[in-house]
């Protein structure tokens, strides 16, 4: 089942709210706890109206600060510091938090500023994207021709398709009642909508009419009479510059009068059609330029039995008009009449039981660099790991150790002399008080250690005094701590070779049983999904067996990093098509794999020897293995070497723009993970994520 929707518009005053009412309605009939969410709100005058009306009317009883990421403001200083990335990085933590407590989070998207409609679009789109939603389309046809209307739809179609949002339904809204039927034909005759929902939804004027009281508010303006009636619907308004009898001719049902405060006779020819049966009944009066009726009109106006609601402005009439002329209505969670209005025309024009099949039952695959590394952190989060970090007078250390501290995601414990870390933190301005710092030739176990690895080692010929000198080393000190069960997980190589990080491993902690090597892969983060790439960073030239190791390990550390482990035994040919030593190994590689998944790895998918091209495209696939389960869907994808395997890598992470995070060690009994020489800060901080998921993995 699926756990959340995107609704977006292609422009202003598409009749978004009124979509999202309808929604939620139907959603609250089939799930018990639906949230609300809003990514980026206007954050002027007071609370979000579309928070306001959906919390209010559906009653959600959620807080009003975890309904939404960012002010407009907000979002536009964090751009204008070139900061966007923290702009999302924020939504999915606030929409993460709320959708811990929710069967199903609706978001609304941002509402369209005339200066920034691009960036609306863009940043929708990013946002959905990123939050795994699959998105309702609303699109405003009003005042459209059919050609603009379906010009319109077919731009923000082909934009979303590019920035692989998954689309699953489109309504155009506000269309002229005529051109439904064609709006829908055309779009499908075009084949842009493919298995999504099409709906054409009429314009209804009643929902984009202002109540007095939007506007009272609107204009800032003082309400002389008539409190109790501001929620009458304003169909239009007139300006009463001109004689009586003239003006007279020209009141219509549901007008609002604009018209100068010391215009008595206007006010009371305006009370009088209230009355008259011969008259249509006005919405209310607005007096401009400060002007209030004198004493004795006042007494007047006291004794009319039917009273509209009369308000006074300070500005002229003619700037007020225009005031009034620029004001958008918004459902009001006051207007009862406004919101049933919507409610019954949303029902009558959306077939809400096969859009409620849809909503429920699309799930979206999507996966992005931010989501994905976020969902690291949380994941690690959840069940605290204790990671030590032998570089611990590495800046670059310290600097992720803080950010991992301040976010609670792991325990950390440096290696190093005590003192420089110490002045180093202070120099770098960090705050790290949870974090526990040794050094190693001073610790109270350090004499422990250096019996334990003499005990382990001593049958290669290791003595005392060397067991001494290496212990000093900080990761065999590391490693150490892991097997004897002081901390959790290591991670290493900022300033260490891959050599000199793993070699401890293989001495101290040793492989996992079943396995003979430690091999690698890359989490290959594209942008809207994440591969596994194995190995890429150890195993130069495995041999047949090795690289049937290396396979079942990458489909477990797939599946511990929550991508479903599909597997692509790599060669340049495929199938039975290519002979010599090399696909032979591959081939060979792929039969004691799927041998030993039997009963190691009971349903893994593994194809082999396959090429990169039909193991990932569908397309491919149906043309050189069309019978195969893993062609097209390949998830997993082992290299027959290290020189293949660290080049494609790259070659995707620089070609691509993909997000390389790694390498994650694999097959050892208890993790430990090396940095490249040239990590960042965020390098660190998911390499230490990782580790400590692979160390919750192994206590279960």
């Amino acid at each position: 089942m699926s756990n959340n929707l995107y609704i977006t518009a292609t422009e202003a005053r598409s009749g978004k709210s009124a979509i999202t009412l309808g929604v939620m309605e139907m959603l609250l009939r089939k799930i018990d706890r639906v949230g609300f969410f809003r990514p980026i709100i206007r954050g002027l005058n007071g609370p979000d109206a579309d928070i306001n009306l959906i919390s209010s009317h559906f009653d959600l009883k959620i807080p009003y600060d975890q309904m939404y990421a960012f002010t407009r403001t907000e979002a536009n200083n964090l751009i204008s510091l070139g900061k966007r990335a923290e702009i999302l990085e924020g939504v999915i933590k606030k929409y993460d938090q709320l959708r811990g407590n929710c069967d199903f989070v609706l978001c609304e998207g941002t509402d369209y500023a005339s200066s920034a409609a691009a960036f609306d679009f863009d940043i929708n789109a990013e946002i959905s994207k990123n939050l795994s939603c699959p998105v309702l389309l609303v699109a405003n046809a009003h005042q459209k021709s059919t050609d603009d209307a379906v010009r319109s739809v077919e731009v923000a179609l082909e934009s979303l398709s590019e920035k692989k949002c998954h689309t699953i339904a489109t309504i155009i809204n506000r269309t002229d009642p005529n051109d439904r039927q064609a709006i829908i034909e055309f779009l499908k005759k075009k084949n842009l909508t493919g298995e999504q929902l099409l709906y054409a939804i009429p314009d209804e004027p009643s929902l984009g009419r202002p109540t007095v009281g939007e506007i009272t508010n609107a204009l800032g303006a003082e309400v002389l009479y008539g409190e109790e009636q501001l929620n009458r619907h304003v169909r239009g308004f007139t300006v009463a510059a001109m004689q009586l009898q003239n003006f007279l001719t020209r009141i219509e049902y549901g007008s609002l009068i604009i018209t100068p405060g010391d215009r008595a006779d206007v006010i009371v020819a305006c009370l009088a059609a209230v009355l008259s049966t011969s008259e249509d009944n006005i919405s209310g009066i607005v007096l401009t330029g400060g002007l209030k009726p004198e004493k004795p009109i006042q007494e007047l106006i006291k004794g009319f039995p039917v009273m509209v609601p009369i308000l006074s402005v300070k500005e002229n009439t003619f700037p007020t008009a225009t005031n009034v002329s620029k004001i958008h209505a918004k459902i009001s969670p006051h207007d009862d009449r406004k919101i049933t209005q919507a409610l019954a025309f949303f029902e009558k024009n959306i077939d809400t039981k096969q859009l409620e099949k849809k909503v429920v039952t699309t799930r979206t695959t999507i996966v992005t660099p931010k989501m994905f590394e976020y969902e690291l952190l949380q994941r690690a989060r959840a069940n605290k790991q204790h990671i030590v970090l032998p570089e611990g007078e590495e800046e670059r250390i310290l600097a992720a150790a803080e950010t991992l501290l301040r976010r609670e995601v792991v325990d950390i414990t440096l290696l190093g002399n005590e003192d420089l870390i110490r002045k180093k933190i202070a120099k770098l301005g960090l705050r790290m008080d949870p974090a526990k710092i040794i050094d190693p030739l001073k610790s109270e176990r350090f004499d422990e250690y250096v019996q334990t690895y003499y005990d382990l080692r001593k049958h290669k010929g290791i003595t005392e005094e060397n067991a001494y000198d290496i212990m000093s080393d900080a990761n065999y000190f590391a490693t150490m701590m892991i097997y004897k069960g002081h901390a959790g997980a290591m991670v290493s190589g900022a300033v260490h070779s891959t050599a000199e990080t793993i070699r401890p491993a293989l001495q101290i902690i040793k492989t996992k049983p079943g396995f003979s090597i430690v091999s690698s892969v890359f989490l290959m983060c594209l942008e809207d999904r994440v591969l596994v790439y194995g190995d890429c960073a150890v195993n130069p030239d495995p041999n047949a067996g090795q690289l049937a190791e290396i396979a079942l390990s990458s489909a477990q550390t797939a599946k511990t990093f929550g991508i479903d482990p599909v597997v692509a035994m790599l060669s340049y040919s495929t199938g039975e098509s290519g002979k010599g030593a090399d696909v032979d190994k591959v081939r060979e590689a792929t039969r004691i794999a799927k041998e030993k998944a039997r009963e190691s790895f009971p349903g893994l998918k593994i194809e082999g020897p396959i090429q990169y091209d039909a193991a990932v495209d569908a397309s491919v696939a149906k043309t050189k293995l069309p019978e195969s389960d893993v062609a097209g869907k390949a998830t997993t994808f082992i290299f027959p070497d290290l020189n293949t395997g660290n080049n494609t890598y790259k070659a995707v992470q620089r070609s691509a723009g993909a997000v390389a995070i790694g390498p994650v060690l694999q097959g050892l009994k208890h993790p430990v993970n090396d940095l490249s020489r040239g990590c960042t800060i965020p390098d660190i901080v998911n390499t230490v994520a990782i580790t400590a998921i692979q160390a919750q993995s192994e206590k279960v």
